[in-house]
């Protein structure tokens, strides 16, 4: 097997620019025909559970409220499904939610993704709103700060920042998602099937698993004020049909390591690991098996 070391590995760029441009195709990457038939199997059952209707009723506020005040560390990463939110309690859910963690956390954190600019070439870091997620949505309009990274960045509430990582390369050993895993930010998920992390990008790239490269994609950054910023953004690319997740095994695992805490609240899941925890869990592992993550 040929390993791409994040610093050599072969990149393909992509000229992120509407006039001219070309797409971004889906990584070429096939693994032996074994493993290929358990990545198709793995990425075709979790389809199946996606498609599944799976009802969500009342839940007591106090249960919840017990769960969150197991946690104490300052920030929280989170990532939330405002319809199970909505179908267990009453009220506003995006403002349960958010006074839930407004009460236990000095600063909350989101995603405030932008996978357009793969397309585009175009990110404005104050006007572009996320395009991932209701909760990221009405977030955005609250937050005190977001990253400029044009297609994973960051949004913040509270005094947590991102003050001198490596923003052109997302999931660099330098970058953003680094600092998350150096600083053991909480990781909480509400109302969401399964874990759901985008740690999981940066765990494939400081792990150098062979189902996912590093591109790079060009584009314009623009920001308050009038600046404007030709760049190139390092980011990740695999097939995704080939390559989905394991989320399902993977959550058993870290339960079964005793990092991650799952709670079914009457349909609603409550889950949660740190960002340390999580990739001193999962590395050993693909360590062992490279396409541990995907099979």
């Amino acid at each position: 097997m040929v390993r791409h070391l994040p610093e050599l590995r072969s990149k393909r760029r992509f000229d992120g620019l509407v006039s001219g441009s070309l797409p971004v195709t889906p990584s070429t990457h096939v693994p032996p025909p074994a493993t290929l038939a358990e990545t198709l199997w793995s990425s075709a059952k979790h389809y199946a559970v996606r498609q599944r209707e799976e009802p969500t009723g009342p839940v007591d506020e106090a249960v919840f409220a017990e769960i969150l005040d197991g946690y104490d560390e300052d920030a929280v990463f989170v990532h939330v499904g405002l319809s199970d939110v909505n179908a267990a309690f009453d009220g506003n859910p995006y403002e349960f939610v958010r006074d839930h963690l407004d009460a236990r956390f000095d600063s909350i954190l989101t995603p405030a993704f932008t996978q357009s600019f793969r397309r585009t070439g175009q990110f404005h870091r104050t006007d572009t709103e996320p395009e991932l997620g209701a909760f990221a949505a009405l977030f955005f309009e609250e937050a005190d700060y977001r990253t400029a990274d044009p297609l994973h960045s960051i949004q913040v509430r509270g005094d947590y920042r991102f003050e001198g990582c490596t923003v052109r390369d997302t999931f660099a050993p330098e970058g953003c998602y680094a600092q998350l895993e150096r600083d053991d930010v909480r990781i909480l998920d509400i109302g969401t099937r399964w874990l759901v992390s985008t740690q999981l990008h940066y765990i494939e790239r400081v792990t150098d698993v062979p189902y996912s490269e590093t591109v790079e994609v060009e584009g314009t950054v623009r920001y308050p004020g009038g600046r404007v910023e030709r760049v190139t953004q390092r980011n990740y690319d695999k097939n995704n049909y080939l390559y989905f997740w394991d989320r399902l095994g993977i959550q058993r695992d870290l339960i079964d390591d005793g990092v991650l805490d799952h709670h079914d609240l009457n349909g609603l899941r409550v889950i949660s690991v740190s960002a340390r925890d999580l990739r001193e869990a999962l590395e050993p592992r693909i360590a062992e098996d490279p396409y541990y993550m995907v099979r």
